[in-house]
C-alpha cells in the first residue's frame, strides 16, 4: 500500500521560506512513470498543482510559481521537499503530497495546514 506523509511547520512568518518533506512508503521515488507532486489548497479556491519532481530528478514546476519554487529530493530516505521562498498570507493553505503526474493523483498525503502569520 502506497502512503505518503507530509511534515514541516505550521506557522511560517511573511517573507520566510517554507519548507515542507514528504515522505513515501510502499513505493518508490525512484518508480518509472510517476512523478511526485506538491499540490495545495488555499481558503475558497480549489486545488491548485505546484510542481513535481520526477522519477528521473527532473522538476516541473506551476508557472505562477515557479520563481518561488524549488522541488528536489534524498533518495536515501524516499523522501521528496518542497520549498517556497518569499512567503505571505495569501500562501496559506493545506498542502498536499500526492504520486501521479501534473493533472491526476492517485496516491495523497493526508495534508498539513500551514499559515503565513506574524
Amino acid at each position: 500500500q502506497v502512503q505518503l506523509q507530509e511534515s514541516g511547520p505550521g506557522l511560517v512568518k511573511p517573507s520566510q521560506a517554507l519548507s515542507l518533506t514528504c515522505t513515501v512508503s510502499g513505493d518508490s521515488i525512484l518508480t518509472n512513470y510517476y512523478g511526485w507532486n506538491w499540490i495545495r489548497q488555499t481558503p475558497g479556491k480549489g486545488l491548485e498543482w505546484m510542481g513535481c519532481i520526477n522519477y528521473d530528478g527532473k522538476a516541473y514546476y506551476s508557472p505562477s510559481l515557479k520563481s518561488r519554487t524549488s522541488i528536489s529530493r534524498d533518495t536515501s530516505k524516499n523522501q521528496f521537499t518542497l520549498q517556497l521562498i518569499s512567503v505571505t498570507p495569501k500562501d496559506t493553505a493545506v498542502y498536499y503530497c500526492a504520486r501521479g503526474s501534473t493533472t491526476w493523483w492517485d496516491y495523497w498525503g493526508q495534508g498539513i495546514q500551514v499559515t503565513v502569520s506574524s
